[in-house]
C-alpha cells in the first residue's frame, strides 16, 4: 500500500506566524492553495491556516446573551467562546488566527490511514512530520491521484 512518503508534496508553500492577514490573502490568490502550514522563525511547524479561517475572520462578532439576577450578571453563553470570537475578529497576523491543534502524519503512514485522519479531523492538508521536522504535505488531491494509479 502507498504511503505518505510516496505521494507527498515536498516543495511546500508555507507562511510565517508573523505574516499579516493581507499578505496571507495575497499568497492564497497567488498560489491558488487553500491551506498552508504556519512556521515560526526557526521553520518549526506551529499551525495550519486556511481560506476558511480568513473568511470566518470577517464574520460578525456574536455578543453573548447575559441575564441579570439580583446584583449579578450571568453569561448564558461561554465566556471562553466569546473570548475566542474576540480574538478571531481582532487578529492581524497568521499566528493569531491559525489553528494550532495540529493533525500530522509520518512518512510511513498509509494512504488509508491518511484518508481516515483527514475525514475524522475534517482537514484538507496533512503535514508529514519526521523527527519533529515537516518534510512535506499530503493534500486531498494527492490521495485522489493515488487512487487513480
Amino acid at each position: 500500500m502507498l504511503t505518505a512518503r510516496e505521494i507527498m508534496t515536498t516543495e511546500v508553500v508555507k507562511v510565517k506566524a508573523e505574516t499579516s492577514l493581507k499578505e496571507l490573502a495575497e499568497k492564497f490568490v497567488e498560489t491558488r492553495h487553500s491551506n498552508m502550514p504556519v512556521v515560526d522563525n526557526d521553520g518549526k511547524l506551529v499551525g495550519m491556516i486556511s481560506e476558511t479561517d480568513l473568511v470566518e475572520q470577517q464574520k460578525p462578532l456574536h455578543i453573548p446573551t447575559v441575564m441579570a439576577l439580583f446584583d449579578g450578571v450571568f453569561y448564558l453563553d461561554s465566556q471562553k467562546r466569546f473570548q475566542e470570537e474576540v480574538d478571531r475578529v481582532t487578529a492581524t497576523t497568521v499566528g493569531e488566527l491559525c489553528n494550532r491543534k495540529l493533525v500530522t502524519c509520518s512518512p510511513d503512514t498509509t494512504i488509508r490511514e491518511i484518508a481516515g485522519l483527514m475525514s475524522k479531523h475534517k482537514v484538507h492538508l496533512l503535514p508529514v512530520v519526521e523527527k519533529e521536522q515537516m518534510v512535506g504535505v499530503v493534500a486531498r488531491l494527492d490521495l485522489i491521484k493515488a487512487m487513480e494509479e
